[in-house]
C-alpha cells in the first residue's frame, strides 16, 4: 500500500507505510502510519487483548494461555505488514514480558512468530518514548506524563522538547488487580503508598497539565465525555477538569462498571480495568494538584518513530506538517494556502489586532485547510470540510482550536451567519474564537473571488485596513474581477467590523 508524503511545497513523492508493534502487557496492537513523518497519521491499527501482565505480579510467570494468544496475533500482524507493503516494522515489549521469569522464552518465540527483532524496553526507556510521544502529539507541551499499561505506571516530566528521568512503578491495572486480589480499597492503599514514596514527581505537576496516557484512561475518558454529553468524541488532548474528574472517578470506583453511560464503547475485558485505572488517576490528581487533565493518544508507539525523525523534522510544529500535508493532497494549488496565509497576516496586521503565538498557529493551518472540500458538491462543502476538520487526525490541536478550524473553512462556504451551525461547536470554541473564525472566513471569502484558488494572484492584490474603510487593491489588468459578487464579499467583511468597503484600481 503506498503512502504520500511531501518534500517540499507542490512536491509529491511516493512512500512506503512504517508499522510498530507494540507487546504490552494488556493488549498486544500493531498500528501502521502512513510514513515517518512528523504528522504521522494511521492507516491501520488493530488490537488484541492477551491479558499477558496477569498474575505476572504473584505468579512471576506470562500464563500459558496469554502466550498462545500473542503469538496467534504477532503471526497475524507479520502478513498484514506483508499485505500492506511495510517498509519498517519496530516492535517493542515492556513490563509483562520485562517482569516475567519466563519473558526471554517468550520474546524468543515472538521474534519467530512476527519475523522480526524485538526491542524490550526498559522501565526508563518507556518512560522516555512515551514523553516523546507527548511531545510529538502536543504543541509546547509543559508538565508531567503518566503512562498506565497493564503492568506498570511511568511518570516522567517533560517541558518543550525536553525530557526530564523518568520513574516506572508496578502500578498497572492487571498489576494492581493481581496484588491486591481484586479488593479496590487494597489497590488504593496501594496505589498510594507507591505514589507518596515519590513525591519529587508529584511535587513538580503542581499547577500544571498531566498528559494521561494508555487504553484504561481514554476509556475512562470516553466515559466521561459521555456522562458530560460533549459534542466532540475525539480522545486526544481532551481536557479533564480536576476536580470534575476527581468525582468522576470516584463514581466509576464505586458504581458498577455496567450502568456507567456508553460502557459498551470499552470492551469487555478492559472494563474490569476501569475502577483501577480510577484509583491511579484519583491519587495522582489529588497528590499532584495538576491544573488539567490532557488526554493523549500519542505515546510510546509515537515516541519511538518521532525518536527516529532527523532532528530538524521533530522541530517542525504537528499541526502546520499535518496541514501542509492535507494541502498538498487535496487543493486545487498548494502554494495558494501558503499565500493565503501571508495575506490574511498582511491585514490582520494593517487591522492592529492583536494575535497571540497559538491566533497566528491556528490562521495559518486554516489556511492551509481552506481548499480541501473543494471536491465535495456544492451544498455540502461547508459540511464535509468541517467534518473532516473537526474528526480529522491532528496532534498539536486542542478541541477549542479544532472547533475554530472547522468553523473557519464552514463559514467560508456556507457564509458568515453562526446561526448556520450547531451550537454545540460554537460553544465548544468559546465566543472569542467564533468571531476570529468568522473573521478569517469574510477574508477568505473575498480572496477566493479574486483567486479562484490560484497561485500568484493574491501577493497582487493585497487587503488593507485604513482607518474606517477594508480597501482591497487590485491591479489594473485586474478591474474586471471587481463585480457585484465580490463587492457584496467585501460588504460582508466591512460589516463585520464596522468599517466600510473600498475596491481601487493601481
Amino acid at each position: 500500500m503506498p503512502a504520500l508524503s511531501f518534500d517540499a511545497p507542490g512536491r509529491l513523492k511516493l512512500g512506503r507505510p512504517v508499522a510498530i508493534i507494540d507487546i504490552g502487557s494488556n493488549s498486544v496492537r500493531l498500528v501502521a502510519y502512513e510514513g515517518l513523518t512528523r504528522a504521522v497519521t494511521p492507516i491501520y491499527n488493530e488490537k488484541v487483548l492477551c491479558g499477558l501482565g496477569r498474575h505476572v505480579a504473584t505468579t512471576g510467570r506470562l500464563d500459558d494461555d496469554a502466550v498462545d494468544r500473542a503469538l496467534r496475533a504477532l503471526a497475524r500482524f507479520r502478513v498484514l505488514c506483508e499485505t500492506m507493503n511495510v517498509s519498517d516494522i519496530f516492535v517493542l515489549a515492556t513490563a509483562a514480558a520485562r517482569d516475567a521469569s519466563n519473558g526471554p522464552a517468550f520474546l524468543a518465540a515472538a521474534e519467530k512468530a512476527c519475523g522480526q527483532p524485538i526491542s524490550l524496553l526498559s522501565g526508563a526507556e518507556e518512560a522516555r518514548a512515551s514523553a516523546l510521544g507527548v511531545i510529538a502529539g502536543f504543541h509546547a507541551p509543559d508538565g508531567m506524563v503518566g503512562d498506565m499499561g497493564g503492568g506498570s505506571l511511568e511518570l516522567v516530566d517533560v517541558h518543550g522538547a525536553q525530557v526530564g528521568q523518568g520513574i516506572t512503578m508496578p502500578l498497572g491495572g492487571l498489576a494492581l488487580q493481581d496484588v491486591s486480589g481484586g479488593s479496590l480499597k487494597r489497590a488504593q492503599k496501594i496505589v498510594r503508598e507507591a505514589l507518596e514514596r515519590a513525591p519529587e514527581y508529584l511535587e513538580d505537576l503542581h499547577g500544571r497539565t498531566f498528559y494521561a496516557v494508555g487504553g484504561t484512561w481514554r476509556a475512562l475518558a470516553r466515559l466521561h465525555q459521555a456522562a458530560r454529553d460533549y459534542p466532540l468524541h475525539v480522545m486526544h488532548a481532551y481536557v479533564i477538569d480536576p476536580d470534575d474528574g476527581l468525582d468522576f472517578l470516584r463514581l466509576v470506583e464505586e458504581a458498577d462498571s455496567k450502568t456507567l453511560k456508553d460502557i459498551e464503547s470499552v470492551s469487555e475485558a478492559r472494563r474490569p480495568l476501569l475502577a483501577y485505572g480510577a484509583i491511579v488517576l484519583e491519587e495522582i490528581i489529588r497528590l499532584g494538584e495538576p491544573k488539567e487533565v490532557a488526554i493523549s493518544a500519542f505515546g510510546v508507539r509515537e515516541g519511538v518513530l518521532f525518536d527516529k525523525l532527523d532532528p530538524q523534522v521533530r522541530e517542525r510544529d504537528p499541526l502546520i506538517a499535518a496541514a501542509s500535508d492535507l494541502n498538498l493532497l487535496r487543493s486545487r494549488s498548494p502554494r495558494h494556502g501558503e499565500e493565503m496565509c501571508q495575506w490574511t497576516e498582511a491585514f490582520i496586521r494593517s487591522l492592529n489586532l492583536p494575535e497571540t503565538v497559538y491566533d497566528s498557529r491556528l490562521r495559518r493551518a486554516a489556511c492551509l485547510l481552506a481548499d480541501i472540500g473543494w471536491r465535495a458538491h456544492p451544498d455540502y462543502r461547508g459540511e464535509q470540510s468541517l467534518n473532516l476538520i473537526a474528526y480529522g487526525a491532528f496532534a498539536g490541536l486542542d478541541h477549542p482550536g479544532r472547533a475554530y478550524l472547522a468553523l473557519s473553512i464552514f463559514f467560508r462556504h456556507e457564509g458568515l451567519s453562526p446561526d448556520k451551525v450547531s451550537s454545540r461547536i460554537k460553544t465548544l470554541a468559546g465566543p472569542r474564537l467564533l468571531e476570529r473564525a468568522r473573521l478569517l472566513a469574510a477574508l477568505m471569502r473575498v480572496a477566493y473571488p479574486v483567486s479562484v484558488a490560484m497561485e500568484g494572484v493574491l501577493p497582487r492584490s493585497p487587503l488593507l485596513a485604513r482607518g474606517n474603510q477594508v480597501v482591497l487593491q487590485l491591479p489594473e489588468h485586474l478591474e474586471p474581477l471587481a463585480n457585484e459578487r465580490l463587492a457584496s464579499r467585501l460588504r460582508g467583511l466591512g460589516k463585520l467590523l464596522n468599517m466600510e468597503p473600498v475596491i481601487e484600481i493601481h
